[in-house]
């Protein structure tokens, strides 16, 4: 008899309610385990059962289970290996609920009012909850008197739009829904990065944008006095940047406050220019991606890329950063001389959504022909047009149903890089590295094999950015260290990548000195 190709196995853990960064944490725990091909951890809320039939785990695996229980679920290469799954995410769960409570005796609380009767000193609460959910609990933290990091996604623009005009009447923040970065008086929050204080507060509408330019302000001795992040949809016309303003007039009248910059992709134009309209007192710069041209009020500056407004908010408080291009030129034209002339598009793979769009809108205006997640989205499937270079957010959910996000596990990337980016056609992979607290504890360890393998033989050369603060738990200097040992070109900033994989594939050196 032959042996099967896999196992599927499932445990429902009762009663047992984890938050979407315990999930994934878990969900990562076994998706490393010898022999497992694929692993999830979800509430059997509706959207989790579904999730979880869509992977064949359907209503006879898991049964009668519930919102409130856990489903650890796996596919493995024999028996052994999946129960050593199932355990290992159940070992993961357990020791997070330990750290949790650490060593009080009192009982993690299972409300926002039993949260707040244990913290009565605390002044932000952190919802991460199943969508259906969430606006619900905001609303009580609200009620209870206190800032709300909303990391939850999946909550309606109605729910949104109710929240915010709630906080804004309260003289309360609502950061999010799908918030997942902010640095509050030194305090990181979601995925944030060690970086230290000082006078630049960052306002983004975008999660890798706020960990982009405050990185970079830390890299080069600037710091950062607050990281608020308002949600993706803030600046619609929908929530008309409710929360930004109220962000803005914050850090306007903060003392420790010396330069603004805000952070967002297109917004509402009307929005904008209301947003900016804040900044009364203190100097700022905004980056909205794709919105080159807007009528800014006396003391504001438009940057089109991340690293040009971080670089005009440090300059605001006096500090000059180094060139950013240094040395990237002679590394390009080394890259080119390796490459068959038939290697001419890029193929990039980013954890970051707006570091991803960044680069699109980089190389599109440098090269044209960028294929993007926003096809797929509109149910134009791949593959994409001939000569294309296809720039992909792997942190979009349709990559990330049943699967941990790419900067807890770059499994997904390692699959996909190795099934497409030796195409003969493929000049450049292109891919963000994203450090800090909630990130991966090694990433650059897990992808350096594979690119290695990639560029070996003739393959394409690999340009990387790696986004982190010097203090990162990660480690900044030695991911680096990592990927350059393996033979990637590692660039200062995130646009400095887009540029270096331009040049490569167009055969053009001076691409890497432009600055947009």
């Amino acid at each position: 008899m032959s042996t099967p190709k896999h196992v599927a196995r499932s445990r429902v853990v009762r009663d047992t309610y984890c938050d979407s960064l315990r999930l994934l944490v878990a969900t990562s725990v076994m998706s490393e385990q010898a022999g497992v091909s694929w692993a999830g951890a979800v509430m059997a809320t509706p959207s989790g059962r579904e999730s979880l039939a869509d992977e064949g785990f359907g209503e006879e695996v898991i049964g009668t289970a519930g919102s409130n229980d856990l489903v650890l679920a796996v596919r493995a290469s024999d028996e052994t290996a999946a129960q050593a799954a199932l355990d290992s995410g159940a070992d993961a769960v357990y020791a997070q609920a330990s750290d949790e409570q650490g060593d009080t005796a009192a009982a993690p609380p299972r409300s926002m009012e039993r949260a707040v009767e244990q913290m009565p000193d605390a002044t932000v609460a952190v919802v991460s909850v199943p969508g259906d959910y969430a606006a619900v609990e905001a609303h009580h933290a609200l009620s209870a008197g206190l800032h709300v990091l909303l990391f939850s996604d999946n909550v309606s623009i109605e729910e949104e739009a109710e929240l915010k005009r709630r906080a804004d009447e309260l003289g309360l923040l609502v950061m999010g829904p799908g918030a997942g970065t902010a640095v509050i008086s030194g305090v990181g929050l979601g995925f944030a990065n060690a970086v230290r204080r000082g006078p630049v507060g960052v306002v983004a509408a975008a999660g890798t944008g706020a960990q982009e330019v405050s990185a970079l302000l830390d890299r080069w001795g600037v710091g950062v006095s607050h990281v608020i992040g308002v949600g993706g949809r803030d600046l619609s016309e929908d929530i008309g940047g409710r929360m930004a303003k109220a962000a803005v007039r914050a850090l306007d009248q903060d003392p420790e406050t010396e330069a603004i910059l805000l952070v967002s992709k297109p917004p509402s134009e009307a929005v904008a220019r209301e947003v900016l309209g804040q900044c009364t007192s203190t100097p700022a710069v905004a980056t909205f991606l794709g919105l080159d041209e807007l009528e800014t009020p006396p003391g504001v500056r438009l940057a089109r890329t991340l690293e040009t407004g971080a670089l005009a908010a440090a300059k605001l408080v006096g500090v000059t950063p180094p060139a950013t291009s240094a040395g990237v030129r002679e590394q390009v034209v080394d890259g080119i001389a390796a490459l068959d002339d038939r290697r001419r598009v890029i193929r990039g793979y980013y954890s970051g959504g707006t570091l991803c769009y960044e680069a699109q809108l980089i190389i599109g205006e440098l090269l044209g022909n960028v294929y993007s997640n926003e096809p797929l989205r509109s149910e134009q499937a791949l593959p994409a047009p001939p000569g294309a270079h296809v720039l992909l957010d792997l942190g979009a959910e349709e990559y990330t149903v049943g699967r941990p996000h790419p900067m807890i596990d770059p499994g997904l990337r390692l699959e996909l890089m190795l099934d497409e980016a030796r195409d003969p056609e493929v000049a450049v992979v292109l891919l963000d590295v994203v450090l800090g607290y909630g990130a991966h504890e090694d990433p650059a360890g897990r992808l350096a094999p594979v690119l290695k393998e990639i560029m070996s033989e003739g393959g394409p050369r690999v340009v990387a950015y790696v986004l982190g603060a010097d203090t990162d738990p990660q480690g900044y200097a030695e991911q680096r260290a990592a990927l350059e040992r393996v033979g990637c070109l590692v660039t200062e900033t995130a646009a400095r990548a887009a540029y270096a994989a331009a040049a490569i594939a167009s055969r053009r050196p001076e691409i890497t000195e432009l600055n947009r």
